[in-house]
């Protein structure tokens, strides 16, 4: 694994680029790894082809570290996905990937930007809320869990237009 840092930032080097076809294998091993109910292939595939943003993380080695997906509707964005692989996780990865996601909403003019989460998701809950965003509202048992069970989603909101 080549892992390049910056080390005056004491960030780890990686370039942001479109995600396509070529890095979904990489993309659908990180998602993996990282839900207990992950998306399909598949369901990548589909994004990619319905023409949602994709975009991936990829260190000097070329290996995809992090992946972010999200639509737009109208004056709405949607952050569908985003996921950063286990080795490389608390290196200011993802946050960097959702304030490019977010630049990417506001470029498009949209008011703001939404998002689930597992209530049980705090890491991921952190970044969000330390990004800005804010809790609107807990959808009861929206996603799957173990052994037939589900769980709260946090539903939360980033105001793109107040920034």
């Amino acid at each position: 694994m080549a892992l390049a840092t910056d080390h005056q930032a004491g960030r780890l080097q990686a370039r942001l680029l479109p995600m396509s076809a070529e890095h979904l294998d990489a993309v659908h091993a990180i998602e993996r790894v990282s839900q207990p109910h992950p998306w399909s292939h598949g369901m990548f595939a589909d994004c990619l082809k319905a023409g949602y943003s994709g975009w991936v993380l990829q260190d000097i080695a070329q290996e995809v570290l992090a992946f972010a997906l999200s639509s737009l509707a109208m004056d709405e964005a949607h952050l569908l996905n985003l996921a950063v692989s286990p080795h490389v996780r608390r290196t200011g990865l993802g946050r960097r990937l959702l304030e490019h996601v977010l630049a990417q909403a506001r470029h498009a003019e949209a008011r703001c930007m939404l998002l689930e989460v597992r209530a049980s998701n705090r890491n991921a809950i952190q970044l969000y809320c330390e990004a800005g965003f804010e809790v609107l509202a807990r959808r009861p048992r929206y996603y799957p869990a173990r052994a037939g069970q589900r769980e709260d989603a946090l539903v939360m909101c980033y105001d793109l237009s107040a920034r």
